[in-house]
């Protein structure tokens, strides 16, 4: 809610922001000249910074020297394909970067996960567009509000689909589907689908290929 880019160094500790006026806004430009409105993730790839700038629809991009522009999204709310500023989302959640350099974006409204080529050209990965739940490829499958998305080496994203409270698996060819959650609010451990959550929200990877799971109302 300081619709800040804050930087912390490890070493020191010190922090300072790095982008953002403070202001609710979507103005480009260098860092304190820019605003945000309500920026809810970020991804890091070849010394760039990716935001999902929730409440302005929109995917923005900070530099290697802080310049802050528009990576993709008109800033109109609606689920358009498209090259750059030609698409649309519906508050964006969770990002993250594949070693291509592909943005990968939880389209949280639209029921949708986006890839965002490293060119700027947004397609659909997964989702019909329909709140639901159903495994199958590409735009067969259905999601509910999906929140956190994570990608690992191999291609395969993982999505905190909250309001289906479950974990899924889009692999490398967009075949979409459960790994873990039955869709009962829960905290119960278990195996894949004798597991429950109640609102899973983030999702990180480890180098094993664990993921860990903000699992929010629980």
């Amino acid at each position: 809610e300081n619709n800040k880019i804050r930087k912390v160094v490890i070493s020191t500790g010190v922090v300072t922001t790095l982008a953002g006026s403070g202001s609710i806004g979507s103005t480009d430009g260098i860092g304190t000249s820019a605003s945000f409105n309500d920026p809810g993730n970020i991804a890091y790839y070849d010394g760039n910074l990716f935001v999902s700038d929730y409440d302005n629809h929109k995917i923005r991009k900070i530099d290697t020297t802080g310049n802050v522009t528009t990576f993709a999204g008109s800033g109109n709310e609606g689920s358009d394909d498209g090259e750059g500023l030609a698409a649309s989302f519906s508050t964006p959640h969770g990002i993250d970067i594949d070693f291509s350099g592909n943005v990968y974006v939880a389209d949280f409204k639209n029921h949708k996960i986006r890839k965002i080529n490293n060119e700027g050209y947004v397609t659909t990965l997964a989702g019909s567009g329909t709140k639901g739940f159903a495994d199958g490829e590409g735009s067969i499958a259905s999601f509910n509000h999906p929140r956190g998305v994570v990608v690992d080496s191999s291609g395969n994203v993982y999505v905190a689909d909250c309001g289906n409270r479950r974990v899924r698996r889009i692999d490398s060819s967009g075949i979409v589907t459960t790994i873990a959650g039955n869709g009962s609010n829960g905290s119960t451990d278990g195996n894949g689908s004798n597991a429950s959550f109640n609102l899973p929200y983030r999702l990180a990877l480890d180098s094993l290929g664990n993921i860990y799971v903000t699992d929010r109302a629980n």
